[in-house]
């Protein structure tokens, strides 16, 4: 017998300001009781040191965080230079201390501008990127150094938001898989005295910002009602994706599993799209060919589609 899913189905997508001192992992557990959610997952880890935007996904609406996952985020970060952690952020053992040339507006400009647009990484030792099956961050607390490949990610835009004489502040928008961390320190090593962070916090994922956001403890201090309504419809996630409403018929064949002939319009074969019928939010389709689709990620219906 299978067993039963403890708690009540949740479906949507909550964006919470994550505390600093506690995991990403922590963070969303913290939440999901607080919902009583059967099903509840993340959408990008944060550090613990790190605050901001941390999308919580409830119940059907995990079906689809990979495009979350995938979304490019904003940092806001604050850089100290002439230390070096073994972390690369303030949380870090401090393992070499440099002076810091005398350095002018002009001079942090210059080093930012090698580090816009398309770049290499070494991801950091303290990461969870896997070796060998065990996180990198396991091996880096016995004091071991795998070697990294590096890896390509994408700074679209990078801002120089203050400067002072041991540091500056900058906000940061980029392409999954950057490490803000790295980033600091490898600005750090252009400059020749090296830095590490001192605080991150991450303002923007995909089409979500951090107007909407709603920390913990506000949280707790609502009413089931209002905590309700603090979640966001599951296709909120996917604005970016084009959407096909469809009659109840071909509804019910994709439904299971079986292609469907529709209007696609002006959509090109291996196109996604969202896919609705009478307004409600059904998951998402591929086009085969102009005039069909095939279903590709679906999410459960509680009842069954009526004309």
């Amino acid at each position: 017998m299978a067993r039963r899913r403890r708690g009540i189905p949740v479906d949507g997508v909550l964006l919470l300001d994550k505390a600093q001192g506690i995991s990403s992992n922590h963070a969303l557990q913290q939440v999901r009781r607080l919902y009583e959610a059967q099903k509840a997952g993340h959408t990008g880890t944060l550090d613990p040191m790190a605050t901001g935007l941390l999308p919580i996904c409830f119940g059907e609406a995990t079906k689809f965080s990979a495009y979350l996952l995938d979304a490019d985020k904003t940092y806001r970060t604050r850089v100290r230079l002439g230390e070096i952690t073994d972390t690369g952020d303030a949380e870090g053992t401090l393992v070499e201390r440099h002076s810091v040339p005398a350095l002018v507006e002009d001079d942090i400009e210059a080093a930012l501008a090698r580090f816009r647009g398309d770049i290499e990484q070494v991801p950091p030792m303290y990461s969870a990127l896997k070796h060998q099956g065990r996180p990198l961050y396991e091996l880096a607390r016995e004091g071991k150094q795998v070697e990294r490949a590096a890896r390509r990610v994408t700074v679209y835009d990078m801002r120089l938001l203050s400067c002072e004489s041991e540091g500056f502040e900058l906000e940061v928008r980029c392409s999954k898989g950057t490490y803000i961390r790295t980033l600091a320190e490898d600005i750090g090593r252009a400059l020749g005295c090296g830095a590490h962070i001192t605080s991150l916090r991450r303002l923007r994922s995909g089409p979500f910002d951090a107007d909407a956001m709603q920390g913990f403890e506000a949280l707790e201090q609502m009413d089931g009602a209002s905590r309700q309504a603090r979640l966001l419809p599951i296709d909120a996630m996917l604005p970016h994706v084009p959407s096909l409403e469809v009659a109840a018929i071909e509804s019910r064949r994709l439904l299971h599993g079986q292609r469907a002939r529709v209007d696609t319009g002006a959509l090109v074969a291996d196109e996604t799209a969202r896919l609705y019928h009478s307004g409600a939010f059904l998951g998402l389709v591929s086009v085969t060919r102009p005039g069909e689709v095939t279903p590709r990620r679906l999410r459960n219906t509680a009842s069954p589609v009526r004309e």
